[in-house]
């Protein structure tokens, strides 16, 4: 095989998972290599002719959504970028293979190898959230151009906080964040972006909703961007920084993943939902399990799901680390394309249905299999969404670690299960619980994720069912599920359990609460615990007494996949881009302590930094909710100096056990991290930070790497990075640097001195630490990096934004 075109891929260091993981044989011996160039030629050609679709029908003029004009389905381009990549590679294709291969900005001569490549990538779309946005919008200000080179939207769903009911909290969000707001509208009318307003609803469903496709390539600046995986798309949430790259026509570049393959089987049938498939795949793989993989769901089981179930699980895949998780093309998705009004983007798609699903033969890195018929509904938590528990072993598992077991709040909806499906589902349960005299004995709050599907269930009345339900309905918005909850039922620091339709569960993300076991499950389990008052009741066995006094058991969940009316769109909540927007004055305040012009940091002195501090060596999980935490932090988001506060307040200190308490070595005082780093900075001190396993996993939350930067760090050294935040980091002119030998994390103490030898650094080399304890003899330590010739540029000039500026620069002279 010729160099660099990609070898083939085998299975080899993937794990075995109690038998639920098999491997396929080596793609060299399946294909039989020992060919000769005739032969090998003819096979190209046959294998091309039996998977390739003809040109012929993808010429058409499909826009990609009914919200723009001029943008169309590009099948085509992706059908012939598609053919060039296989005529090189000769191999079958996963599914997401074939959608990333097809959106190449070289595909003939990008090197192509799971797991190695930078894969330079032109995506169809970006999509930000307001509280990401912010940044992203500054940045892409800072660059200088007119409007933006790929479509875009921003949608305001993050700084809506849930207080006592949907409409008086979007009320209160829009006088409180009028500024931000303003901001976000007018700098999208001046740069030709779609802009959803407050209300409007959670951006991942908007998108599945309204712009989604199947085949497309989307990226996001939110974490659960492969939600849109449901509709077939490969959806990835990235950092501002790389959505900048792609709104400026920059190449958007990607570490080509491995492939996870789950193979689906049977029909879910009873209490056993959508949900219950990630939650079981996320304790078989973990919250690490995913890194630099995509999840490609395929197999007979994949037909008897909806296309907001697939959303869901997709949606998910982000809490175990996953690149992005995809489906494969099926009716269910034509369906909820035809429901949404977009059926000759369905009939364009079955035009190339056969390049969106994987190839016959594909290879996996990693196999998962599960029956559907025998899959337990599972409850996933606390404090990780990866613990997994069947419905089954719930009870002992609540006696046997102590967990509280009175249920204090039950909450559905969210980006992740806020469906029309999910919400018939529910209130079924309720409608049957309700009809013995039962209501809810927990709080229950009801979350829907999108004007779209609110206006459509109090058309159809479930909205009312579970108002007589007991159940609160908050706004159209993220709200709890990302900390924007102002609980008042329990005292912080009070030992209590709730649990939800969400996708994520660390420590205090929801209510700020540490002591707060929450715990993930379906909708179903949800309002069903949620009668009950107690985490120990299983509907599948367990009984409930009625008003009468008799014992009744709930029935089995039902509800539709899509109303059958249609759906109710409610009220208009989207403001089109002027077609000039070339006069509009974006709204920022110099005086504002929600929104500041960036500065561009400084670039490297070309020096290695010696005898520098460890500012904190943090033990064990530091999420970005731990770097950079949400809730009453996210109105600063657009305020690099202010949110800079918050920088890694929630790490664990090793020295002390503490949180936001470190030692400064200049003063010999403890003092909170966001103040020493800023004394050191004074000072004209540069300093590091010594991190655990996965640093940076959760949220994409680029001002995780944004504030360490502005606050005078200069590299993250871990045992090991999550995907998206090592990305961010490097965008930001930092090193994030891993131990070759993840033990010396150990060697070190959080009070020792260090240089750290940069001019060492270069393409696929170790770098060095010198470590000088406090107490003892200097040793040095071998870090690894995974810069590229491109990333190497953004350290020397500061970061990716200085050398996107410097090359604009350097175009106009």
């Amino acid at each position: 095989m010729p160099p660099n075109l990609g070898s083939p891929v085998t299975p080899s260091g993937a794990r075995t998972f109690a038998g639920s993981v098999r491997f396929l044989p080596p793609l060299r011996s399946r294909l039989g290599w020992a060919v000769n160039k005739t032969a090998l030629r003819f096979a190209r050609l046959a294998r091309r002719g039996l998977a390739t679709v003809s040109d012929a029908p993808l010429s058409k003029k499909v826009e990609m959504n009914n919200w723009e004009k001029g943008n169309f389905i590009n099948y085509a381009k992706m059908n012939e970028n598609l053919n060039i990549v296989r005529q090189r590679l000769n191999r079958p294709l996963t599914h997401a293979e074939k959608i990333l291969y097809s959106h190449l900005d070289d595909p003939h001569g990008q090197e192509i190898e799971r797991g190695k490549s930078y894969l330079k990538l032109r995506p169809d779309r970006v999509a930000c959230q307001d509280a990401t946005a912010q940044m992203a919008i500054l940045q892409f200000m800072s660059a200088g151009l007119p409007s933006v080179a790929t479509p875009t939207t921003v949608h305001c769903d993050h700084l809506i906080e849930a207080q006592i009911g949907g409409e008086k909290d979007l009320a209160r969000a829009q006088d409180i964040n009028k500024e931000v707001y303003d901001f976000l509208s007018t700098s999208c009318a001046k740069y030709n972006i779609g802009f959803w307003k407050p209300g409007s609803g959670i951006i991942h469903q908007i998108i599945l909703e309204n712009y989604a496709f199947p085949g497309a390539l989307l990226i996001g600046t939110d974490s659960h961007t492969p939600n849109a995986g449901g509709l077939g798309m490969v959806a990835i949430g990235v950092g501002g920084a790389d959505a900048v790259d792609v709104m400026a026509n920059l190449p958007w570049e990607l570490k080509a993943p491995k492939m996870i393959g789950v193979r689906l089987t049977g029909k879910m049938s009873g209490w056993t939902a959508p949900k219950d498939i990630i939650l079981k795949v996320a304790g078989i793989l973990t919250v690490k399990g995913g890194t630099g993989a995509i999840i490609e769901y395929h197999g007979p089981g994949t037909e008897t799901l909806s296309c907001t179930g697939m959303g869901t699980i997709c949606n998910m895949g982000a809490e175990i680390g996953a690149t992005t998780s995809i489906f494969p093309f099926n009716d269910r998705m034509y369906d909820y394309l035809k429901a949404t009004k977009r059926q000759p983007i369905g009939d364009f798609a079955r035009e190339y249905a056969a390049e969106l699903k994987e190839d016959k033969g594909a290879e996996y890195d990693e196999l998962i299999e599960i029956n559907l018929s025998e899959l337990e509904p599972h409850i996933n938590g606390p404090f990780t969404p990866d613990l997994a528990t069947p419905i089954s072993k719930f009870k002992e598992a609540v006696d046997a670690n102590k967990w509280p077991e009175e249920l204090k709040v039950g909450l559905i909806g969210s980006c992740t299960n806020s469906s029309y499906e999910d919400m018939s589902r529910a209130a079924s349960i309720a409608v049957d619980a309700m009809s013995h005299g039962v209501k809810a004995k927990s709080m229950f709050t009801v979350t829907p994720g999108s004007e779209q599907i609110r206006a459509t269930i109090e058309r159809d009345g479930q909205l009312k069912t579970f108002e007589e339900f007991g159940g609160m309905v908050l706004a159209n918005a993220c709200g709890p599920c990302i900390g924007q909850w102002d609980r008042k039922d329990v005292k912080k620091g009070e030992a209590n359990s709730i649990i939800s339709s969400y996708n994520r569960n660390f420590t205090g993300r929801n209510d700020a609460n540490p002591a707060t076991h929450a715990f993930v499950t379906s909708p179903d389990l949800v309002v069903a615990m949620t009668i009950a008052g107690t985490l120990k009741f299983n509907p599948l066995t367990d009984t409930l007494k009625g008003k009468d006094g008799k014992e009744f058991k709930l029935k089995e969940p039902t509800g539709e996949g899509l109303p059958a009316n249609g759906f109710d769109p409610g009220m208009d909540t989207y403001q089109a881009p002027p077609e000039d927007g070339s006069t509009v004055q974006v709204a920022v305040s110099p005086t504002s302590d929600r929104l500041q012009i960036l500065e561009p940091f400084e670039p490297w002195d070309g020096k290695d930094a010696t005898d520098i501090p460890i500012l904190i060596k943090a033990q064990g999980k530091t999420t970005t909710d731990h770097i950079s935490m949400a809730g009453p932090w996210l109105k600063y988001r657009g305020h690099l100096d202010n949110i800079s506060n918050n920088m890694l307040i929630g790490a664990i200190n090793s020295a002390n056990g503490e949180a936001n308490k470190i030692l400064n070595v200049t003063t010999g005082e403890w003092d909170a991290v966001p103040a020493t780093a800023r004394d050191y900075k004074k000072k004209g001190i540069k300093w590091v930070v010594i991190g655990d396993w996965n640093y940076g996993e959760g949220s994409s939350r680029e001002h995780a790497a944004l504030e360490p930067r502005h606050l005078g760090g200069l590299a993250i050294i871990t045992r090991s990075f999550a995907r998206i935040h090592e990305t961010n980091l490097k965008k930001q002119g930092m090193l994030p640097l891993t131990f070759a030998n993840p033990e010396d994390y150990d060697k070190i103490q959080p009070d020792d001195k260090v240089d750290l030898l940069c001019t060492q650094l270069a393409v696929g080399k170790p770098m060095t630490l010198r470590v000088h304890p406090k107490n003892g003899e200097t040793f040095e330590v071998e870090l690894n990096q995974t810069f590229n010739e491109g990333q190497i540029e953004w350290f020397k000039n500061g970061s990716a934004l200085n050398t996107m500026a410097k090359a604009a620069k350097k175009n106009k002279q």
